[in-house]
């Protein structure tokens, strides 16, 4: 096929934002290798005006500017910002640049201006978690107003596509009728690696981790009285809490009133680049979520060689399995128990740790960028095929 030409839009872009930025980022450093490729990225950004960033010669980075007040949480006066300032730029990316297709990273709010042109423009969405109705707390009245307006947004789309089976189930029963494709995402191997020797022994406390967003969804809360479970039962282990948000405070107050300061570590945000080596330092990976897409910690985690400890969530099944435990039910003392058993079993840990890496392989930059490619080039003939 000849050159395609891809606007994708993503109302938020490293450094803003979480997950789903991150992972549209490492998207593009494969897209950037692709000759027949030529991508615009419209998304927000925290400088007044309209910021253009070359990251590749067939890559360009558009930012408008928004008044953000905090990096990773977003206030509903900053996506209407976000909605009325960009929704110009789009309107003028889209006549100047003559697009093939238009790429959504979430369903809304940056599918929204897809919608609005969906007579000139095919597009697709790819739903990343937060933007498909189900179980997370914070959003519940949001997606009882907005529901309607999901659903026609997904419908008008030419392809929608969720980033794991998990993801997929729950838009399916959002909206029974229509088609989701899967393709999940991926981890750089290279970059995140086990450290040599996997599990330490009389070298201290054993360490544990959990990376990620500290919001409702996560209930970090539960892995802070897990730890509380162990350090009454004298089980020598410490847990590091990697990531911001707008529960740190609370956490942090919790952790206190427990007289856990000895045992558990919040860092805060911690730059990327830093993020090999922490996994590294640890021995497991520990998680409360009751809601995820496919988590770009727990990937990352898997392919350092750590087992995973989570509570069960939709889809988890996929990615967790001989790698981990999937503690059922959710519980301070459930969690701490899959902690002290696989710690102490030296044999099943080194399984597990095996199976992680071996179950991250699965999961690579190079083929979700071939999925995505593979699609936009089937809904780009079919649009030149009814020119």
């Amino acid at each position: 096929m000849t050159e395609l030409r891809i606007l994708m839009v993503n109302f938020e872009f490293p450094p803003l934002g979480g997950g789903g930025g991150y992972a549209h980022r490492s998207l593009l450093h494969r897209f950037a290798r692709r000759d027949s490729l030529v991508v615009d990225v419209l998304t927000s950004g925290i400088n007044r005006g309209l910021a253009k960033e070359q990251i590749a010669d067939n890559v360009t980075i558009y930012r408008v500017g928004i008044h953000k007040k905090n990096l990773h949480r977003w206030r509903k006066i900053e996506v209407l910002e976000w909605l009325f300032k960009g929704e110009r730029h789009y309107r003028r990316l889209i006549k100047e640049q003559q697009y093939d297709l238009v790429h959504a990273f979430f369903g809304f709010p940056s599918g929204w201006f897809c919608y609005r042109r969906a007579d000139f423009e095919p597009y697709i969405i790819s739903l990343r978690g937060s933007d498909v109705p189900g179980r997370n707390i914070r959003f519940r009245w949001d997606y009882r107003i907005l529901a309607p307006l999901f659903q026609a947004i997904w419908h008008r789309a030419s392809a929608v596509v969720a980033l794991s089976e998990g993801l997929r189930t729950l838009g399916k029963k959002f909206t029974p009728d229509l088609p989701i494709e899967v393709i999940p995402n991926g981890v750089d191997h290279s970059t995140f690696r086990p450290r040599a020797t996997l599990l330490r022994h009389n070298s201290g406390p054993m360490r544990l981790l959990t990376v990620g967003r500290l919001s409702e969804t996560k209930r970090v809360e539960l892995l802070v009285e897990a730890m509380e479970v162990l350090s009454q039962s004298d089980f020598p282990a410490r847990l590091t809490i990697v990531g911001e948000g707008h529960l740190f405070n609370k956490i942090a107050r919790d952790v206190q009133e427990r007289s856990l300061t000895a045992v558990i570590h919040m860092t805060g945000r911690i730059e990327n680049a830093r993020m090999p080596q922490i996994y590294r330092e640890h021995e497991l990976f520990v998680s409360a979520t009751y809601q995820e897409g496919m988590s770009n910690a727990m990937l990352e985690a898997m392919a350092s060689g750590l087992p995973i400890v989570t509570t069960r969530w939709r889809g988890g099944e996929a990615l967790i399995r001989d790698n981990g435990l999937l503690v059922e039910p959710a519980s301070p003392s459930t969690m701490a128990e899959a902690i002290r058993s696989i710690l102490t079993d030296t044999a099943a840990y080194e399984r597990m740790s095996a199976a992680a890496r071996e179950t991250a392989k699965l999961y690579t930059w190079d083929n979700v960028a071939e999925e995505y490619i593979r699609l936009y080039e089937t809904i780009v003939v079919e649009k030149r095929k009814n020119e």
